[in-house]
């Protein structure tokens, strides 16, 4: 019988996107009201055998992150990382939520192949994340 083949390996990159949360929804698990956040933190760890991989990159200013893992993260692999909430510029929006696993890190999903400078990847998604206030804020 013939052998199964795997599928080609290709490599890895993530994107997402990371939110502050109004400060009227702390401890809720909601994105109403919140906006994009710029500069926040955001960390890809991957774990092989020998290496332990970890990236970190910053959103831009629609909260957008996009980061590639190292060449030495294939598709193969990316079951073994997880992206998660590092830190926000904001002081008033500093605490990272559990939303979408953002603070114990988020497995990857929905695969897209791309190629990227002629190399096979696949672009993962993830979040959408956010941070929130230390505590409510009651605007009334």
């Amino acid at each position: 019988p013939p052998t199964p083949t795997l599928p080609p390996r290709s490599f890895v990159a993530v994107q997402g996107v990371v939110y502050c949360k109004s400060c009227k929804y702390v401890g809720i698990p909601t994105l109403l009201g919140a906006s994009p956040l710029s500069g926040a933190v955001v960390e890809l760890k991957c774990k092989s055998s020998k290496i332990k991989e970890v990236l970190l990159t910053t959103t831009d200013k629609h909260g957008y992150f996009f980061v590639m893992a190292p060449k030495t993260v294939t598709s193969y692999g990316a079951h073994k990382c997880r992206i998660s909430l590092v830190s926000s510029r904001l002081k008033k929006c500093k605490k990272a939520t559990n939303l979408n696993f953002g603070a114990v890190g988020s497995p990857l999903f929905n695969p897209v192949p791309l190629t990227i400078g002629k190399l096979p990847y696949l672009i993962y998604s993830v979040g959408p994340f956010a941070f929130e206030a230390e505590k409510k804020c009651y605007p009334y």
